[in-house]
Formats: C-alpha cells, structure tokens, sequence
C-alpha cells in the first residue's frame, strides 16, 4: 500500500513563515548595509576608498565564483544521477521502504536539489570571500629574486602563488566528496544502488557516474603529491630541530611523492576503464585503489622511514649538516638577519677605568626614568584632573633642545572615559563636552628634580609651567597640543564636534587658574580639524542612530547642522582598518613633528611560506614584562618572513592617515601596494625628515630577531646541530622567578665600533641555561637602513648577566643595609631598567631605584642608583644620583691596588702570610709600569682568573681542574716575570712555592 505523501501547509502558515523570513532577512540586509555604509563613509573621511572598495569587491567576486561553482559541481551531479535513475526497480523489501521518500522527493526534486546546492555554495562562499589576501597575492604577487635551494624555484612562487593553489586543492576535493557523498544517496534512493534485491548491486549508469567522481578524486591527489613536494620545504625536520626538508625527505620522501603521483593518474585511468569499458564492474577498480593505498604506505611511510632510521640516525650530523645550513642561511635572510654586524667584545676589565668620569657620550646619555615605573607620576603631577591619564607606560623618543640631542620620556595627556564620574557620563557630557586629551609631555630621561620627580619640559596646560619642579617654558612646543586620537579610547568612545554659533564652544579644552582636582577655571573650544564624518544631515543621523543604536543622534540639539563624528579613534585599530594586511607593532609612540603630535606605527609584512626558514609564533615571540601594561599583544600568528616594510601615522589631533614606505625592496609590499592601485603608500623618498628623525627600530620585530639570533648567530651546520652555543634572553632582573623575558630598552648611547651616539633598541642575552654574559644585541638605524649588531663576549667570560648582577648588587651588605632602610612598613622599593654598558672593555651596570610611598595616590620617586662595574661584584655603589655614583666607582678602582694585574689580586700561595701594614708615616713605593713580560704575564693570570670564575659557574668539575692548573702556571709567569722586572717584594729566585690556588668553592656536581 502506498504511503500518501506529506501534507502540504496551510496558506497561513506559509505566509507566516514568509514574513518571519523576511523580516530575518531585512533586519540582517539592514544590519549589513548600515555597516558597509558607514564603514564607506570613514574610509571616504581619511582617503583610503580604494581599500574599501578593492577588499569589497573581492570578497564578492570570491564569494560568488567559488559559492556558484560548488553549488554547480554539487547540484549538477545530483541531478545527473536523478536523471540516472532506472526505470524499473526490482521488488525488494528495501526498494518497498524507499519508496516513500522518492515520492516525497520526486515531485520536487529540482527544488531540493537547488536548495542543497544552494546551502553548500553559500556556505563555500562564505569560506572563500575570506580568502581575499591570498587571491590578491596571487595576483599582483612578482619575484623575490632568490631561488628555493632544491627545485630552483622563485620564492615568490611559495609566498604568491603556493597557498591559494593549495586552498584551490581543498575546494576541488570538497566539491568531489560532496558530490560523490550527494549522488551515492540520490543513487540509492531511486534504486541505481541496492543493497538487497535480485541481479547487480549498481546500475551501469550509476556506477559510470561514482567511478568517474572517485578518478577525478585520485588525479586531484595525484596533484595533492605535486604540490607536497614543494610543502616539504616548509615542514618541521625533528631530526635535527630546524624547518625545510631533510636527508630523508629529499632522497626517499622527494622520489616517493612523484612516483605516487605517477601512480595516482594510472590508478584514476585504470578505475575509469576497468569499471566501464572493460570488466565493467568494481573489482579492479577496488584493486587498484587498494594498490594506491599500499603504494602510499610503503613507498611514502616505509621507506622514508627506514632511510631515516637506518641510513640517517647513525650518522645524523654528516647526512643533516647540509638541511641545517639551508635552514640557517634561509632563517636569517627572511628575518632580516643576514646583514647583523657581529663584534667581539673582551669585557676583560673587570676594574672601574678612570675615563668614566670624563666620559662624553656614554655616561652622560645614561637613562635613569623608568617609562613603566614613573607613568603613575606623570599621571599623578600632570593629570590636573581625574579623567586624564598616561596609560600603564610611557614611551622614549629623541629631541634635540638648545644643540644637544638626547633621550626624552614622552607621555600623552589624554581623555580616559573609564573614569568619568557618574555627572560626566551622561551621554552628552561623554561625547560632546569631553571629546579630547592635551598636550605631549616630556622629561629628560636621565635628569630628576625635587627629590626624585622628573624634570618637566613640554605638556603644559598654561603658556607656563604650573610647578616650580618643572621648566618656566615650553622646550618641545606643540603648535596643536590637543588630542583628538589616543590609546585610551575604544570603539564606544566616539565623539560629536562641531557648532552652529561660533562664539559658542562646548568643549571641555583644558583646566585653567589652578593645578589642584576641581580648582580654578577651564577653557572651551571648538574642533576645526579636517578629520571626521559629517553627520549634518537627517539621513547621515539616522544612519548613525542605527549603527549606535542611539536615538539622541536624532533627538539631541547637540547634533547640528555642522556637527562631525570622530570614530576608530585609537591610533592602532584606525591604522589596521586602513591597511589590514599589515601586522602593526604592539608599541605606537607620539612624536612632535612640525608642531603637530604624530602617532608612529611600525608595520609588517609578514609570511608563512619562506622555503627552509624558521617558523615562529609572533604572540609568543614577543611577549616579555611589558606585553599588555602599555603594549599590544599580537596575535597568535605563525610567520616566517617579516619585514618593517611600513611606517604608518596618524595625526593625533585631525586623524590623518599615512603609510610610508620604509623597505624599499620588500616584494610583499609591492604586491599589496600593486594591488590596491600601486599608490597605497608614500614611497620613501618622500617622507619628511623631521619625521624619519623620529624613527625607531620597532620593538616587536627586534623581539623576533633578537630571540633568533639567540639560535642563528651560529653559521657552522657543525655547531648549530651541538647547540652548545646557543643563547636565550634572561628574565626580568628584579624577578626572575615569574618566568617573563626582560623587556629591550631603548637608549641614546655609543657602543663600541660606533662613530657616535645612536636611538638604538639594545638587549642582553645569556648562554643557553646559564646566566653569566654572552652578549649584546642592539638595533638602530643608519643612513635611515636597519642595522643589527652584536657584541659578543669570550665564552670562558666571567661577566655576569643581568640577573646575576642585580642578585649581587642588591646582596651586597651595605647597599642591603640601605635598601632596607628605604623600605619600611610605609614604602616599598621598585627598581627600573637594568641597562648593560659595554664601557672601557669591561661592562657597567646602572639600575634606578624608586621608592614608592604605601599611602594613597603616592608615584614612584628616584631615589638612588645602583652601578656596578666589571662581574657585578666587586665594584658595587648605591649612589644618591649618577654622578655621584660614577666618582664612586671610579674611586674604587683606584684604591684597588696598584700592583695587583689587572682582573683582581692573585690568589695567595698557601703558607704565604698576607703583607703588613706599612708603618705610619712610611711613604710606599710606587709600582713599575706592566709593561713587556711583565703586562703579557699579568694579561695572562687575567685569562685564567675568568676562566676560573666561567668554569665555576658552569658547574663543570672538569673544566674547573683544568682552570686551576692553568692559573697556577699563569701565576708561576707572572712571578718570574716580576723578579726578572726587578719588582721590589719578589720571590727570589729558586725560593718559588708551587702555588695550590682556589679562587672558589668547587661547582657542584649536576645531579641526574
């Protein structure tokens, strides 16, 4: 009996369920709408309409081709096997059951088949519009110039063309499975397949069809193997912990791909005939995928697998050791690594040389202010009233006042609408009345005054300074202090300027008569900037009444007839919207330039598919102490090519958008720059000066590099495989314990090998587990290029890293001593940056010390400063000031004896009684000059003192025999060069003891 089909609904209800549908659809068109518009409009406001209108169109070509051609290939074949369907079908329990389907579906069939058609090609649709950045690479991509070290192929190839080629692939093998999946159901429905019943269990028809969806299928993965063969080189090699293909890869994994894919287009010719021209049924076919299968196991699992196991492992470095070069050479060229300057870097005076006291372009450039540490002061001094505020941290820039130029700690006074009292966040207060921040403001970053504050320069709310602890006048002027745009604001805090009266201003400017919280008077104004969205008219208030959801953009008299909205008002996200291809850096800075405040933005271009190069995680790469407290986290992006390809700004008071071109030779950004009309960015021969005086070493990128150059320093495949020199970034000094990476600090100073002082971004590192020195890491800029240089230290040097020297600083007796005293029950002591000076062959360390009041609304003042010169030990200060502190050291290293070699007093013989005290009133004679065998000898006793000290640390038993043999035979030396000198207090000749020296406590044993 026939089962009558479904019932079909009430005329009611179909309307019903057409206006839910349609009121669905409005709201979300409207939705959509409203936003495209809007996002029109503001991408009109800063003259960026191109990339609005290329990313638009794209998304919707994408979304259409790739939407239609899968709804084509999926419907097409589920309507090619409806129409295959048999005439007759045998009677069989299962065609019985089935029945009521097809006569559910055979009346409409061609309206399920559109529906399902539709569903996957919206739903591919929507997968592909989001591939926007790839299609446009692959086309406008060009050249690297460079040639991948196996097949020869252009990097460009890999970077341009290589993912949108894959992702092809991927929408190829979804479209054959959807559809073999779709007509294998439609088939079994309308009886071409059964399961049960008398005769075959697939109609010819049925049968030609699957069979020729399965080929196409394994002649897709006969161009999966093609594509993998060039993927190989982007793949991790365990073997050896570097990226690129390996021993085993190129020699049995390489040949196993190509011969699979020969099989693979035999296999899918093979189903093809075998299935319909000449067995015409599924066993051969079945044999032969079966074969493709155990092809693919044996020839590319087995295989590679017993290479790498029985040919490779024994031998792992000879047969890896030319991968690993690839690896290096590659990782640093994509990294911007290949043109480091590497120096070596003695650092063997451990003895505070006398030169520091009237040195000129060091010392004097030494940062003390913590631009972490003292934004709770500038908050505190400068903020006038509660809702200002500097953020958690402050930024370092360069500016040269009255002929010197020197470091500067700049902050912005801006507007925080998380701290509006409840009065001030009524809606018009919030977005009409306080719509702006003032002034930039400054302080010499090695200058305190009244008694630890920093000295003001620039930033005042008055034509004079309000406080007698700051300049009488405005040394870094600002013709348009107010700021329209900060890092304080987010997308809720949009602002309305604009007045119909122009006698009549409503904006709060700035507190005037008065520098304490609700004192004194305030002045108004009134935005004449360019920037903004005009929002005059009735349509343009309804519009953004709808996407603020707000009805007083309707209601209120504050919105005019010239009113502007000011939306995206950090710079950061504004910059993002405009160029979304660019990974922006976590640190924007202002800057004063021509008078106007500028926030800088560095830029990167970034890939993935760099052949052999490291891949990193840029999140984990560059997250340190600072990372969220004033600085962006990235996002978990894996990239292994990057470049500081563009320099963006925006004008803090109008908006204004600008993207330099700052790598002149990167082909990304040539690709991005053709793609949106080849004039996106301001090339680089035009950017002003006074703003590429500005210019910084961006933070983030010299993260990345720096934490590679940890590994790559290494260029000899021999020794990157042995690691044994590799280096890592210690923690943070003052807390070493939290795991956080100290963050790179930057500084106006001169190292060695430079011509004068330099903005450079600098950073320790330590050897791989250990935490004496290994060496300094720093980049600047020269003739506006980037430069990376490395100072690297001996590796038996004995100097200490930063969190040694700060243990041993703070562990030292007397400055213990003080610093408690400076803590009590109602202070607590910070400490800032630790900076590492390679000064006068030997390192000086200089570390601020603030003390912070526990009572309420205290800031951290500059109290004291910490030095250390040589391993961090020995000479040791806590100084009321820098100056001070360096007299100090300077003074330690001359009262440390003259006779002694340099590096420290050999250690006595035993039975040796220490020298007596002259007798009172004796004039003691003074030393000879180590000059000739003497100067060699004691050069010598140096060495194997820090060789001493190096094993020690190490806690190698071994090497710290060895050291002490080779002490004592330096100390054996350097006597007997001072009795042939004729030095008075010699041993005689033939009376020499053999020395048994121990500097130290043995190291310890490792355990386990």
């Amino acid at each position: 009996m026939r089962s009558s089909p479904l019932p079909r609904m009430s005329r009611r209800g179909r309307v019903t369920v057409g206006v839910l549908v349609g009121v669905f659809l409005l709201f979300t068109l409207l939705g959509w709408g409203v936003q495209a518009w809007t996002d029109w409009l503001w991408f009109d406001e800063v003259n960026f309409t191109q990339v609005f209108t290329d990313v638009l169109v794209t998304r919707i070509l994408l979304f259409a081709a790739v939407g239609v051609a899968m709804a084509l290939l999926v419907g097409g074949n589920l309507w090619l096997a409806y129409r295959l369907r048999p005439v007759l079908r045998p009677h069989s329990a299962e065609q019985a059951t089935l029945e009521r389907y097809r006569m559910v579906l055979a009346p409409r069939i061609g309206s399920w088949i559109s529906a399902l058609a539709v569903i996957v090609g919206l739903f591919a649709g929507l997968s592909a519009q989001s591939r926007w950045s790839q299609w446009l690479l692959f086309r406008n991509g060009g050249s690297f110039g460079v040639k991948d070290p196996e097949f020869g192929i252009d990097i460009g190839f890999y970077v341009f063309q290589f993912p949108f080629w894959r992702y092809l692939l991927g929408v190829g093998f979804t479209a054959v499975v959807l559809s073999v999946i779709g007509a294998l159901a439609v088939h079994y429905v309308f009886g071409g397949v059964r399961l049960q019943g008398v005769g075959d269990r697939m109609t010819n028809a049925a049968r030609a069809h699957l069979t020729t969806l399965v080929a196409v299928f394994v002649l897709l993965k006969a161009v999966a193997y093609v594509l993998d063969r060039r993927a190989m080189l982007l793949e991790f090699n365990e073997s050896v912990n570097t990226y690129g293909a390996g021993y085993a890869d190129i020699n049995a994994l390489l040949p196993a791909k190509e011969i699979l894919a020969y099989i693979s287009v035999v296999v899918a010719i093979a189903i093809i005939v075998f299935s319909n021209a000449v067995m015409r049924n599924l066993v051969w076919p079945g044999i032969s995928l079966a074969l493709l299968g155990i092809s693919a196991v044996a020839i590319g699992g087995i295989y590679p697998w017993a290479v790498q196991t029985f040919e490779v492992k024994p031998s792992l470095k000879d047969k890896e050791s030319q991968y690993i070069q690839r690896s290096i050479e590659a990782t640093r060229a994509s990294f911007g690594l290949a043109g480091t300057q590497t120096a070596p870097y003695g650092a063997g005076n451990l003895k505070p040389p006398a030169t520091l006291a009237t040195d000129t372009s060091v010392v004097p450039n030494i940062r003390l202010l913590d631009p972490q540490l003292i934004s709770e002061t500038y908050t505190q001094l400068q903020q006038v009233r509660g809702f200002y505020d500097f953020g958690p941290k402050l930024d370092i820039d360069r500016y040269t006042v009255n002929g010197a130029t020197q470091d500067y700690v700049v902050g912005m006074r801006e507007i925080n609408y998380g701290e509006l009292t409840t009065q001030q966040s009524n809606w018009i207060n919030r977005h009409t009345v306080f719509t702006h921040g003032y002034g930039l403001v400054s302080a010499p970053a090695n200058q305190v005054v009244c008694g630890g504050q920093p000295f003001f320069v620039s930033g005042f709310l008055g034509d004079q300074a309000q406080q007698t602890c700051s300049s009488s006048t405005e040394q870094i002027p600002a013709e348009q202090p107010r700021i329209y745009y900060g890092e304080q604001m987010d997308d809720s805090d949009y602002a309305i300027v604009g007045q119909t009266d122009e006698n009549r201003h409503v904006e709060f400017d700035r507190p005037t008569g008065g520098d304490a919280e609700g004192s004194g008077g305030q002045t108004s104004y009134t935005y004449t900037g360019t920037g903004g969205v005009e929002i005059g008219s009735f349509t343009r208030k309804l519009l953004y009444a709808i996407k603020e959801q707000e009805s007083n953009f309707l209601l209120s008299a504050a919105v005019n007839d010239n009113s502007k909205l000011l939306y995206v008002r950090n710079p950061r996200e504004r910059v993002e919207k405009v160029a979304p291809f660019l990974t922006l850096d976590g640190d924007p800075y202002p800057a004063l330039i021509g008078g106007r405040i500028q926030w800088i933005i560095d830029g990167y271009t970034t890939a993935a598919t760099y052949p052999y190069a490291e891949q990193v995680n840029l999140q984990t790469e560059t997250a340190d102490e600072l990372t969220g407290r004033g600085t962006f986290q990235l996002a978990r992006e894996n990239v292994n090519y990057i470049r500081n390809s563009v320099k963006a700004t925006v004008d803090a008071y109008d908006g204004t958008v600008k993207l330099f071109e700052f790598d002149e030779g990167d082909p990304v950004l040539k690709a991005w720059n053709k793609a949106f009309g080849g004039d996106l960015v301001v090339p680089k021969s035009q950017i002003p000066a006074d703003l590429a005086a500005h210019f910084r070493y961006p933070a983030d990128l010299f993260k990345v590099q720096r934490n590679l150059l940890a590994k790559f320093h290494v260029t000899d495949p021999s020794e990157f495989f042995s690691g044994q020199d590799f280096w890592e970034v210690p923690n943070v000094p003052d807390a070493p314990d939290t795991g956080q990476r100290q963050p790179p600090y930057y500084l106006f100073t001169q190292l060695p090998g430079q011509d004068s002082p330099r903005f450079q971004l600098t950073s320790a590192v330590t050897p791989a587990s250990r935490q004496n020195l290994a060496a300094l890491i720093s980049g600047s800029y020269v003739n506006g290029q980037p430069q990376l240089q490395v100072l690297e230290l001996p590796d038996q040097t004995a100097v200490s890293g930063p969190v040694q020297v700060h243990q041993k600083m703070t562990n030292n007796a007397a400055i213990r001593q003080e610093l408690n005293l400076l803590s009590s029950n109602q202070a607590q002591v910070q400490y800032g940056n630790l900076l590492s000076l390679p000064f006068g062959d030997g390192m000086l360390y200089v570390e601020p010390v603030y003390v912070k009041s526990n009572q309420q609304n205290a800031y951290p003042l500059l109290q004291r400063v910490l030095l250390s010169y040589g391993d961090g030990g020995e000479y040791v200060v806590l100084a009321n000031n820098l100056q001070d502190g360096i007299k100090q050291l300077v003074e330690q290293g001359k009262a440390a004896g003259a006779n002694q070699p340099p590096g420290g007093t050999p250690p006595a013989p035993p039975g040796d009684n220490p020298p007596s005290s002259p007798s009172p009133g004796a004039t003691p004679s003074a030393p000879p000059a180590l000059t000739g065998e003497l100067a060699a000898a004691a050069q010598k006793v140096q060495s194997a003192i820090a060789e001493v000290e190096a094993a020690q640390a190490s806690g190698d038993v071994e090497r710290w025999g060895r050291s002490l043999k080779t002490l004592d035979a330096a100390l054996t030396e350097f006597q007997a060069a001072q009795r042939a000198a004729g030095v008075p207090g010699s041993t005689p000749t033939g009376s020499t003891p053999s020395p048994t020296v121990t500097p130290g406590a043995p190291p310890a044993t490792p355990s386990g």
